[in-house]
């Protein structure tokens, strides 16, 4: 367990060479460069062998129609993931990754195993519609659930430094879910455009349209609704100290069971009679939705306070300037130094203020687990790097930080000063020459020699 300092330390100017000592040589396996390329080449690969799936069981026009609509989502998505980000923003690459791992890798172990399930299912019991019913809601939902999770695993594992807490557990869960939908709706919509075509239905009255408007517009939101479950189930475990194992595992279990439960429930909808679908869509969909929409809002006006509560100890020792606690505290304040740098110092400034940004809340969040007892052993070389990073930014971030604290700044509230009433038997002192007159003639002294008891009932 690392020793956490009760105080930063003052800055001493930046310091040369490794903060750990000698570096080791990595075998040729531990590189980064060979594991990017191993894990980019088995993406690619996964990918090439599912979007060949889907276009053997659409046709080559239902693939394109399909992949044409089923794109209109993601954009959205991704924006409002990457919204919820913007406290604390992780880097693109882990976004990327959990976007391809979702719609590649995930979706290829979803259309294998549920075949497989559904056929080895159909041919044990001798009945074809009750296999296709158990595949939805129970084999569906296990596999898939499993697969999207199987992403926010790894960088809970291998990007233990990008993930600190709930708003990360949701936003990589979130992308890695569209994803893994974007692949599926291809699948769906371009079924749906073979059925019409066979049919010749066309229009309102398509079953693309139906298709469309089921899964696109009313529930675009429902594959990262159920992983956002193990998201947070992952956040949870990563607020939790490194001695709490049991802990640390039963979280991100429980996430994934509520997950697979939510998924079979929507599966199962259209057995539940003619309305079952909007039944459970407006019972159990909508209130889910904005119960966690609330929970993740809540979560990072959360983290803003953090900022503003632990960033003043490093005011105090000099690493940051006074004022910049309070500006990190606000998003409203870091949008406009990011503006003030780019209109006065250019593009690479903005990026330069952006990044200051980024690690000073990550310095706050560091310091916030720390002072929780939950500190990592890593604890003091993270902090270096991280104070370092700012020291390095700080003629740039700076300026540009003070002006965005003063204009955000509340104007201050001018207070008439206070009407000083005299008290019982004495009058307001008047103007009085310099010259000493007797008492009780100046305007000051009682009016009588001894003023009567003030009687409230005395008219």
């Amino acid at each position: 367990m690392a020793t956490f300092p009760p105080y930063p330390t003052h800055p001493s100017g930046p310091t040369d060479g490794p903060v750990g000592g000698t570096l080791r040589h990595a075998h040729w396996w531990q590189r980064k460069w060979v594991r990017y390329g191993a894990l980019s080449s088995l993406l690619a690969l996964s990918g090439l062998v599912i979007l060949a799936l889907v276009r053997e069981q659409t046709g080559t026009e239902g693939f394109l129609v399909g992949l044409g609509l089923a794109v209109f989502p993601v954009p959205l998505l991704v924006a409002a993931f990457r919204w919820l980000d913007r406290v604390e923003p992780g880097p693109w690459r882990n976004l990327v990754f959990s976007f391809a791992w979702g719609a590649c890798a995930a979706a290829l172990i979803a259309i294998v195993a549920n075949s497989f399930a559904t056929r080895w299912i159909a041919t044990a019991t001798a009945d074809p519609s009750s296999a296709d019913t158990l595949g939805a809601t129970v084999i569906a939902p296990i596999v898939e659930e499993s697969a999207k999770a199987a992403a926010v695993l790894l960088i809970f594992l291998f990007r233990r430094r990008d993930f600190t807490g709930i708003v990360d557990g949701v936003v990589i869960a979130g992308v890695t879910a569209t994803g893994f939908a974007f692949t599926e709706n291809i699948l769906y919509l371009g079924t749906a455009f073979g059925t019409d075509q066979l049919t010749g239905d066309s229009g309102i009255a398509s079953v693309t349209a139906a298709t469309f408007f089921v899964r696109i517009v009313m529930s675009p939101f429902a594959h990262p609704l159920f992983t956002v479950l193990t998201g947070i189930g992952f956040g949870i475990s990563a607020l939790s100290g490194e001695r709490q194992h049991v802990r640390r595992v039963l979280l991100p279990l429980s996430g994934l069971l509520l997950a697979m439960s939510m998924h079979a429930l929507w599966n199962g909808s259209s057995s539940f009679g003619q309305y079952g679908f909007f039944a459970v869509y407006a019972a159990f969909m909508v209130p889910a939705f904005g119960l966690l929409t609330w929970l993740v809002i809540w979560t990072r006006q959360r983290e803003l306070r953090t900022v503003r509560a632990e960033l003043p100890a490093y005011a105090q020792a000099g690493w940051l300037a006074p004022a910049e606690p309070y500006a990190l505290g606000s998003m409203r304040a870091r949008r406009l130094a990011r503006e003030y740098a780019r209109h006065h110092l250019g593009r690479p400034a903005a990026r330069a203020v952006a990044q200051y940004e980024a690690y000073a809340t990550s310095l706050a969040f560091l310091r916030h687990r720390g002072r929780l007892g939950r500190a990592r052993a890593d604890f003091v070389v993270r902090e270096q790097e991280l104070l370092g990073a700012l020291w390095e930014r700080r003629a740039v971030a700076r300026p540009a930080l003070d002006h965005a604290a003063r204009t955000i700044a509340p104007a201050p509230v001018l207070v008439p000063p206070p009407v000083i009433w005299p008290t019982y038997g004495q009058q307001p002192y008047a103007q009085q020459p310099y010259t000493h007159q007797p008492y009780g003639q100046q305007g000051y002294g009682p009016t009588t020699p001894y003023p009567a008891t003030y009687n409230p009932y005395r008219s």
